[in-house]
C-alpha cells in the first residue's frame, strides 16, 4: 500500500458507500481511463470477469473459435471456455514473449480461405510488456476479427511501434488501448492492487455500458426486478475502488521500482553461465512487472529434441530439471520464485486444442523462472536473493 488508501477507505465508511457502487467506483473508472488513454471504463470484480464479459459482448457462441495467446495464465483461455468457445492457441515470439504477429496472420489467412474466421482474437500483454500491436491490429482489421486485449499483467506498459527503418515514433500509447476492449487485473500480485478487482476499457461507450449492465445481473430498467438477459455479479465495491484510487496515484513509482529490481538482478547475476533475461521489445517500454530469467540460453534450448507438436522434450538432465532444482533451493531459503507460465497447449485441460507453433513458449516454460519482484524489495532483500541464486546455480548450465 502507498499510505494514501486509508483516507479514501475512511471516506467510503464515513459516507456509508460500501456496496458495489458509489462515488469511488465512479472516480476510479474516470481516473483509470485517464491513465490508460481510453475514454470509457467499467470497474469489475476481477480481470477474468472483464475477459468473460468482453467475450460475451462480441457475441461468442458455443462451439465458435477464439484465437488466443498460448504463453499466458489460464484465465485468458478459461474465459473462452466459460462461453463454450474453442480456444485456438498461437505461439509467442522471441523478442517480446508475446503473441507472434506473423503466426497470427498465418492463422487468420488460413481460416479466411476455409471460410471459418474466429469470433475474436485475445492477445495477452505478458509480464508487463505490450504485444506488437502494429501488425496485430492490421491483421485483425484485414480479416474483420475483433481484437480483445488481455492487459492484466501490463498496466503502465507503453507501445510506440516503429517506422519502416526501425526508428522510434512519437505516437506513444498505453497497453490496453488497442483492442475493441481490454481487460486489466488488480489481483494481489499485480503492479497495483485492490485486493481483488479488474477493469474493462473501450473506446466505445456502448461497450462499457453493456458490461456494466451485464455485471449487475443484467437488471432491466423497470420499477421491479426484470431480466431479459442472463447477467453476472461482477461489480467491484466502493471500498475496493477507493483502494484502487490510492494505488493508481503511485503507479509511476511502482513501475520504477519493478524496473529497478530487474536492473539490479541483471547487474548482479549477469555473469552466471547460460543465464538469459526476458527481453524488452524495441517497440515499447516494459514495466518489468516480474523479473524473468532463463537457464541454458537460446542455443541450448533450440538444440534439444522436439516432440511432434513442436515443443521441447523434457529430459532429467535438461534445463527443466535445473529450473526445478533452483526453485527448490530458493524455497529452502524461504525465497519464493515461480516457473514461467506453462503454455496453454501443454495444459491437460487444453491438450486436444489446436496450436500454431508452440516451440518458443515450450522452451521458455522449460528453461525459465520468475524471481521475487515486489515493489517494496530492499537492497538487502535483492542481495539475499542474488546470493541464494549464485549458490544454487547449476555448474552444468552453459
Amino acid at each position: 500500500m502507498s499510505g494514501r488508501e486509508l483516507e479514501l477507505i475512511r471516506d467510503a465508511f464515513e459516507t456509508n458507500w460500501v456496496a458495489p457502487l458509489g462515488p469511488h467506483v465512479d472516480a476510479f473508472e474516470r481516473e483509470f481511463s485517464d491513465v490508460v488513454g481510453v475514454p470509457h471504463a467499467t470497474a469489475l470484480s476481477s480481470g477474468t470477469a472483464a475477459l468473460h464479459l468482453a467475450l460475451r459482448i462480441v457475441g461468442l457462441q458455443r462451439g465458435e473459435d477464439v484465437v488466443c495467446s498460448t504463453f499466458t495464465f489460464a484465465a485468458s483461455a478459461n474465459a473462452i471456455a466459460y462461453e463454450g468457445g474453442v480456444p485456438v492457441f498461437i505461439d509467442c515470439d522471441e523478442r517480446s514473449w508475446n503473441m507472434d504477429p506473423g503466426l497470427l496472420r498465418e492463422e487468420l489467412a488460413a481460416r479466411a480461405e476455409r471460410g471459418k474466421l474466429p469470433r475474436a482474437v485475445v492477445v495477452v500483454d505478458l509480464y508487463g510488456q505490450s504485444a506488437d500491436y502494429g501488425p496485430i491490429v492490421r491483421a485483425c482489421d484485414e480479416f474483420g476479427v475483433p481484437l480483445i486485449e488481455d492487459a492484466a499483467e501490463a498496466l503502465g506498459a507503453t507501445y510506440w511501434g516503429s517506422t519502416n527503418d526501425g526508428r522510434e515514433t512519437k505516437n506513444v500509447r498505453s497497453a490496453g488501448s488497442f483492442g475493441r476492449m481490454a481487460a486489466f487485473s488488480f489481483n494481489g500480485n499485480k503492479i497495483i492492487t485492490t485486493a481483488g478487482g479488474g477493469m474493462l476499457v473501450s473506446h466505445d461507450k456502448s461497450i462499457t455500458d453493456k458490461a456494466r449492465f451485464l455485471a449487475t445481473q443484467a437488471r432491466d430498467k423497470a420499477p421491479y426486478y426484470q431480466h431479459t438477459e442472463i447477467g453476472f455479479n461482477y461489480r467491484i465495491s466502493n471500498i475496493l475502488a477507493a483502494i484502487g484510487r490510492g494505488q493508481l496515484k503511485v503507479l509511476p513509482e511502482r513501475i520504477a521500482a519493478r524496473r529497478r529490481n530487474f536492473e539490479y538482478y541483471r547487474h548482479a547475476l549477469g555473469d552466471l553461465p547460460g543465464i538469459g533475461w526476458i527481453p524488452e521489445a524495441p517497440y515499447g517500454r516494459c514495466t518489468r512487472w516480474l523479473t524473468c530469467l532463463t537457464m541454458g540460453g537460446r542455443e541450448t534450448g533450440d538444440k534439444r529434441q522436439r516432440t511432434g507438436n513442436g515443443t521441447p522434450e523434457t529430459s532429467p538432465a535438461g534445463p527443466r530439471s535445473s529450473v526445478l532444482g533452483l526453485l527448490q533451493s530458493l524455497e529452502a531459503e524461504n525465497i519464493e520464485a515461480r516457473p514461467l507460465w506453462k503454455p496453454m497447449h501443454l495444459q491437460p485441460v487444453f491438450k486436444d486444442y489446436r496450436v500454431r507453433g508452440g516451440a518458443v513458449s515450450g522452451r521458455l516454460f522449460e528453461s525459465g523462472l520468475c524471481l521475487p519482484s515486489g515493489s517494496s524489495l530492499t537492497d538487502e532483500d535483492l542481495d539475499r536473493v542474488c546470493s541464494a541464486v549464485r549458490r544454487a546455480w547449476p555448474a552444468e548450465i552453459q
